[in-house]
Formats: C-alpha cells, sequence, structure tokens
C-alpha cells in the first residue's frame, strides 16, 4: 500500500509524530476496516493545512460539534489516496474552487482522540482519528461559503491569530502551532 511505504520514509518532526507513526503503521498494517467507520476505535482521516500563496494565513472553519474554529479535513470512507481527500474536504467545507498541493508528501501526522459526539441524530462513540495531513494552497481572495451541515464560518487568520481563534489548547499547543513552525521551511 503506497500510504504505508509514504509513512514508513517520513522523518518524524517530534516526539508526537515518532510515537504516532508507530500506532497509525499498526493499525494499518493490522486493521482491515482501518480506512471506513466501521472500525469503531479507530479510523483514517485527513486533514488540509490551507495557506495563501504568501504562507502567512491559514483557512479556519468553524467547526458545529467541536464549537471551534478548527482546519479542514474529514474521514477518508474507505478511499486510500489521502491527499485528494483532503483537497475535496478543503473544498467542499470551505466553498474554494481551486487549491492545490503545496507539495504531494505527507506534511504531518497525529493521532487524534474524538469524545463522544451526536452527529446527525446519533450518538458515536468517543474514538481515535489516525491522521494525515496535506500542506495545501488556496487564493484567499476567493469566495468562501459554509457547509451548514459541518460547520457556521470559514476565514483566514494569519499564522498567529489560528492560535488564538481555535478555542482547543491541546491542537493549539501540539498541532496547530508545529504546522506553523513546520511552514517555515516552506516560506
Amino acid at each position: 500500500m503506497k500510504l504505508i511505504e509514504e509513512l514508513k520514509a517520513y522523518k518524524p518532526y517530534d516526539e508526537q509524530e515518532e510515537k504516532d507513526k508507530a500506532l497509525i503503521l499498526d493499525c494499518l498494517e493490522n486493521n482491515d476496516k482501518v480506512f471506513t467507520r466501521d472500525s469503531v476505535t479507530a479510523h483514517m482521516t485527513t486533514s488540509a493545512w490551507v495557506v495563501n500563496k504568501s504562507r502567512d494565513k491559514v483557512l479556519m472553519a468553524y467547526h458545529n460539534i467541536y464549537d471551534s474554529w478548527a482546519w479542514l479535513g474529514g474521514h477518508a470512507d474507505g478511499e486510500t489516496d489521502l491527499l485528494s481527500v483532503a483537497v475535496k474536504e478543503a473544498m467542499e467545507e470551505s466553498g474554494i474552487k481551486n487549491v492545490t498541493p503545496v507539495t504531494e508528501n505527507i506534511y504531518s501526522i497525529e493521532v487524534l482522540t474524538v469524545d463522544g459526539h451526536i452527529k446527525r441524530g446519533e450518538y458515536v462513540s468517543s474514538h481515535l482519528h489516525l491522521n494525515i495531513t496535506y500542506l495545501l494552497e488556496a487564493d484567499e481572495d476567493e469566495v468562501l461559503t459554509v457547509k451548514a451541515d459541518e460547520n457556521s464560518g470559514v476565514s483566514w487568520f494569519t499564522l498567529d491569530e489560528v492560535l488564538e481563534k481555535s478555542s482547543e489548547p491541546w491542537f493549539c499547543e501540539n498541532i496547530y502551532s508545529k504546522l506553523n513552525e513546520k511552514l517555515e521551511q516552506y516560506r
């Protein structure tokens, strides 16, 4: 599988990525349902760190379930080409029409905890998202639209504002700050 090869070649940025890489590889190699939500304890997701052309702003959506500004992305839902899922989710969740990968390589990896919640009237038990993040670029002048069933706002924020606007401290301290730091190599 191409993703397993890419992950094995991926150089972790820090201890979090090193440990999460091992867990994600284990799940990929030992769970044949990991790309679907049928794997209720842990399944593959992808996120998009969407930046503008000057790479000083990030596109975020106000996520209804988490009640916070957050990155874009979603579930693999059976698809193994996670880069294409990240692009599709970025377009669907923001309304942008033109989004391109800055690189086709994995930008970041993380295992994310998801608390139990209600989605479309049904309870979803707490579980893990085995997440692969890609760095994408879009024109900040494109018209943005919300995806009402998932978010209630879409906006560009400076790198500092990303950390101020999100109400999820763990994400700010461990994920968004890391993604901003890693962005330096692409500026």
